[in-house]
């Protein structure tokens, strides 16, 4: 297993650095479902970068109590930074995700929902399933899965315009970072796999980014055919 990537040297340059790439998109695509997360109680959030999607779940939800898994004490210190107020519900913890193992439900409360944005593209699809099938024993039976990633459209725009997008971040990230993934994870079959079912997918940019919310009820949940919006 390879070491995970070391996102301290750009902690503090994280969120200006997303901006000046793709302005707003990537933060509202992370905020897309967050209606729909209103009714979680215990939530697994895993790199959540500098934390402003944890932040704004904890603003818009007073109830929900949070814990973070990171392997970038920067990245969890930035996060609990931005929480302000609201940094005693959340529970953090430095560890390569790959790892790291989650409370029992015999121990905790299971979580209801799991969010990961822009964090999958970080592992391969094999561990994406093993990560998948070990969240899956600590969820509840209609957990909430929200999801936030790169992909790669049809067409001619996928061909011309986002791979070589993507491979310029893989590489760009692979030197800052030392990140050693250098394409698209195929998360989509991982997740049935490990018993999550797709409930909706909606997209921006053409494609180029997409926000995803899967659920750990029973897998014949039909899919809600995805739509581009701006």
């Amino acid at each position: 297993m390879n070491p995970p990537p070391n996102f301290n040297r750009i902690a503090r340059l994280y969120r200006w650095m997303e901006f000046f790439s793709f302005g707003p998109w990537l933060a509202l695509t992370r905020r897309t479902f967050l209606p729909n997360l209103i009714d979680a109680r215990h939530a697994l959030v895993l790199g959540d970068g500098d934390g402003r999607f944890s932040a704004r779940l904890l603003e818009t939800n007073p109830l929900v109590r949070i814990d973070a898994v990171d392997a970038s004490a920067a990245m969890l210190d930035a996060l609990l930074r931005r929480a302000g107020p609201n940094a005693g519900r959340v529970q953090v913890h430095l560890a390569d995700v790959r790892n790291w193992e989650p409370p029992a439900p015999v121990t905790a409360p299971a979580y209801d929902l799991i969010a990961t944005h822009f964090f999958l593209d970080c592992l391969t699809t094999r561990e994406i399933l093993t990560l998948a099938r070990k969240l899956r024993s600590v969820v509840s039976g209609s957990a909430l899965w929200v999801v936030s990633e790169f992909a790669i459209p049809p067409g001619w725009a996928g061909r011309m315009i986002a791979r070589p997008l993507l491979a310029i971040l893989y590489l760009s990230f692979g030197l800052l970072t030392g990140l050693t993934v250098r394409a698209l994870p195929n998360h989509q079959s991982a997740l049935p796999l490990a018993g999550f079912a797709l409930l909706e997918r909606r997209s921006r940019l053409g494609g180029l980014l997409i926000a995803e919310l899967w659920s750990s009820a029973a897998p014949d949940i039909a899919v809600t055919p995805s739509y581009p919006f701006l």
